[in-house]
Order: C-alpha cells, then structure tokens, then sequence
C-alpha cells in the first residue's frame, strides 16, 4: 500500500521545456578569514612582591609556550594567605609596573576591576573574551595544594596549565591529587609548544633551573635592613 498526497499524486506530470537558463549558478563566497588568536599567559599571585624570578618565569614562558604576551595578575588578597605581612594593594602594583621592563609583560589590576577573588571565577570571564587564548601559569607548590582551591577541576576546563618546576616541592607536585586526577591531560615537555592550541584539560610540567629571588626572601631581607636601621 503506498501512501498519497491529496493533489499532488492526482495531478498532471509535468513536461520539461527547453528554453533560456534563467538562474545561474553563484559561485561560493570564500571564506572570512579568522581573526588571529593571541596566546597570553596568565601568571596571578600576591606579588608581595614582584621579583626577578616572576621576570624569569615570564620569559621562559613567553619562549617555551609560544606566547604573544604575559599578564601578571596582581591578586587583591589571596584566600589561602593571611593579611597580616601583606602589603597595600596599590603598592604590590605599583612595584610590580616599576619592575617590568619587557613590552611583553603586563602587569594588570584585573581581578580588583573585576572584584573576583578566585581563580576559577577570573578565568571563567577571561574566556568570554574573542580572540584570545589564555594559559595558566603556576608553580609547582600551587599544583600540589590546589585541591584546596575554590572549584580547582573546574580550572582545569576552564584553561591549559603550565606547571613550572619550584624546588623543593617537584616530588609532592608530581605525587599530589590533582597530577594523579588529570594525569591522562598532561602532555610531555617537549610538547609544551602545543599546549596553547590542545583543547582542556590539558597541562604541562616544565623544568628550569633555580632562580635565586623569593619573595619570602626579599620580605625577609627588608626586615632584617629596618631592624639594623632601628638598632641603637
């Protein structure tokens, strides 16, 4: 039994007639080029404050990632850190726009103008943004504590990560929660090239050599200078 189409199967079959082509085929308009994509590292912290070794891991970054930029996101007050010892905001800023000399390091408020407080919550409105790429750049003490972190999978989604090596914590790093969670996204260093254009989850774990400079150490050191000012 075949169904039919109430006049459609009663009517005449239609006769083809040659005559003039009346529409011409349009040929398909090529395609818009892409707006290019920036690669830009993102490195937060308290930058309390700002020091040669964040120079050093900038550039290493900008060299071995493949970056077009690096922006140093100077933290208001980071959760897991205690006010006290923590200099003025406007300070930590300053200092670190004073330090940089590079055109390719910028040193931003972004997250006070945001009012974000966590990471998660700061890459999640970076990624809105057309045309760039953002990857993570962390140290390898944050790798091993970030489980303690607001929504720290979700960071994981959210960016591509670059997990430079910080003695003495490459062993609990390597051996922590969320190296074994995302150990199937972690590409091998000599594909940290790639790691701007791989889909998350995906990181890497770089290994440099030591930079002298700690903040720990400057903050102590300039305490040590205001006690020899004070001493009779």
């Amino acid at each position: 039994m075949t169904s039919r189409i109430p006049g459609l199967d009663e009517a005449p079959p239609l006769r083809r007639r040659r005559g003039p082509r009346l529409f011409r085929r349009v040929p398909e308009a090529p395609p818009l080029p892409r707006k290019p994509t920036r690669a830009i590292g993102l490195l937060g912290g308290s930058f309390n404050p700002a020091h040669e070794g964040h120079l050093y891991v900038s550039r290493e970054a900008l060299k071995r990632l493949g970056l077009d930029q690096v922006w140093w996101l100077v933290s208001p007050q980071n959760p897991l850190k205690p006010r006290a010892g923590m200099a003025p905001f406007e300070d930590r800023l300053a200092y670190a726009r004073a330090l940089v000399d590079d055109p390719r390091i910028r040193v931003s408020d972004l997250e006070a103008r945001l009012d974000v407080t966590y990471t998660a919550d700061t890459l999640a409105r970076l990624a809105r943004l057309p045309g760039q790429r953002f990857i993570w750049l962390i140290g390898a003490d944050n790798l091993a504590q970030l489980p303690l972190w607001r929504h720290w999978r979700r960071i994981f989604a959210l960016a591509p990560i670059a997990v430079f090596d910080r003695a003495p914590h490459s062993s609990s790093a390597a051996a922590g929660r969320a190296a074994s969670v995302f150990g199937h996204a972690r590409l091998p260093e000599r594909e940290a090239l790639h790691l701007k254009d791989r889909p998350t989850p995906a990181w890497v774990y770089l290994h440099l050599p030591p930079h002298p400079a700690s903040s720990t150490a400057i903050r102590a050191g300039r305490q040590d200078a205001a006690i020899r000012e004070t001493a009779p």
